[in-house]
């Protein structure tokens, strides 16, 4: 189980590009902002995308995966798209706004039905035969932490979608920020400790059932057999 937490840990936190790369993925956002202070639409457009692209050869070049990287540049074009549809400099953040609303709802509907969403994928990884619910402490870690992720992405809806009708591009572009990256990892850092926490216990609960099934300990002398005394 130690292996399977290790990747576990390792593929959500390679699936996000990593701190590093969350980190990174604001510089398009500021770059929009800056840019927006200054330019007229489409030049501003044009700045957003160019960090995109640059950040793409950097996450390239620092070793992150593929996948990571091309998903960050599309996310990019995609808000841009949408910003030369409508027209307007706000609707970059868009995307962003509906996907924490998306986000929500599942988080929040598992806990009500007590089945929080982290505990199911983390009873999932391991076999998905473990009695997780059961046990109150990897229960109360796996409610902590889904509920976590709801609230921020709540916030993060209500917070954005009311500067988003305000049209404050600058204030939208700082709230994307803080509560893009830095919320981001503090969540995954939740998640991760949710998921040792649960694999802890599950070794605690499971050794002293498989050294009552193992049987006891013999002895090497009445392991081997009669001595023959032969050999004496």
């Amino acid at each position: 189980t130690d292996k399977t937490e290790r990747t576990t840990t390792e593929q959500i936190i390679d699936q996000m590009g990593g701190a590093s790369g969350l980190v990174l993925s604001t510089v398009p956002v500021i770059a929009l902002v800056v840019a927006h202070l200054f330019l007229p639409l489409m030049p501003t457009l044009a700045v957003a995308i160019g960090a995109g692209a640059v950040l793409f050869v950097v996450r390239l070049a620092r070793g992150e995966k593929v996948p990571s990287a091309i998903g960050s540049l599309l996310g990019v074009a995609l808000a841009a798209g949408i910003v030369i549809w409508t027209g307007s400099v706000r609707d970059f953040f868009v995307i962003g706004i509906w996907a924490a609303l998306a986000i929500f709802l599942p988080t929040a509907v598992s806990v009500v039905a007590r089945r929080p969403l982290t505990g199911m994928i983390w009873n999932a990884v391991h076999g998905g035969e473990h009695a997780w619910r059961e046990d109150r402490p990897t229960y109360r870690a796996h409610v902590i932490a889904t509920s976590a992720i709801a609230v921020a992405h709540l916030a993060k809806f209500v917070v954005q979608q009311w500067l988003y009708v305000a049209e404050s591009i600058t204030a939208l572009g700082i709230a994307d920020t803080l509560m893009g990256a830095p919320l981001t990892i503090a969540l995954a850092l939740l998640v991760v400790w949710a998921f040792r926490r649960s694999t802890t216990r599950l070794r605690g609960a499971e050794s002293p059932h498989e050294e009552t099934t193992a049987g006891p300990r013999t002895d090497d002398a009445v392991t081997a057999g009669p001595i023959d005394e032969r050999t004496l």
